[in-house]
């Protein structure tokens, strides 16, 4: 059966997990929403979830220089103990994710962080490039939700495909993260430097 975006959203509600995993997880089970949440609990992508809540006070400040110091960035990922921070999976995942900011020039950690006024901006921008297409009004409202999703896959860390497999975005490998070490992981902040170029937060 057709998996559309609505029983992706759901499940996503529900458990936590990563769009992609949602998708898979209702083909594998052929679009029933409580076999797929089982299936995702099996792979222990939905606990984490239950997790993104608690605190995070430990964690690592990363630096990473890429292209012969022309550029780098730095970021802080935290988590909830010393431990984990120290495991060599937590150490990656940060080093990774250094590399994504310089790779692909996040602006923000999350939608959540766009400023109000940058988002409308880029509304009414979408508004004007839809009415001059000629598209029928009835249509705007969901070509411009279109557009603000696929600005937020560019602009916004968490919501950007993964340079090292680009079927993920970085939200989901960091829920799959969390399941695997069994504490809540936060990208806090980060900062992008390229010559020339001014910071770029």
């Amino acid at each position: 059966m057709e998996i559309s975006a609505n029983m992706v959203k759901d499940l996503r509600q529900a458990t936590g997990a990563g769009i992609l995993d949602c998708k898979k997880a209702l083909e594998q089970q052929n679009g029933d929403f409580d076999k797929a949440v089982e299936y995702l609990r099996e792979k222990g992508l939905a606990k984490a979830a239950n997790k993104t809540s608690r605190a995070t006070k430990e964690g690592l400040v990363e630096a990473y220089v890429h292209s012969g110091g022309r550029m780098g960035s730095l970021i802080e990922v935290t988590c909830e103990t010393d431990f984990v921070a120290r495991t060599a999976e937590f150490k990656e995942l940060v080093h990774d994710l250094a590399m994504q900011v310089v790779a692909s020039r996040p602006l923000y950690v999350k939608p959540e962080d766009v400023p109000e006024e940058v988002l409308e901006k880029e509304k009414a921008i979408y508004r004007v490039q839809v009415a001059e297409e000629g598209k029928p009004p009835q249509v705007v409202d969901r070509i411009v939700e279109g557009k603000v999703k696929k600005f937020y896959e560019e602009v916004c860390l968490l919501n950007q495909p993964c340079i090292k497999d680009s079927d993920k975005i970085v939200e989901q490998l960091i829920l799959e993260m969390i399941a695997k070490l069994g504490e809540n992981i936060v990208v806090k902040r980060f900062v992008r430097f390229g010559l020339g170029e001014g910071a770029a937060e």
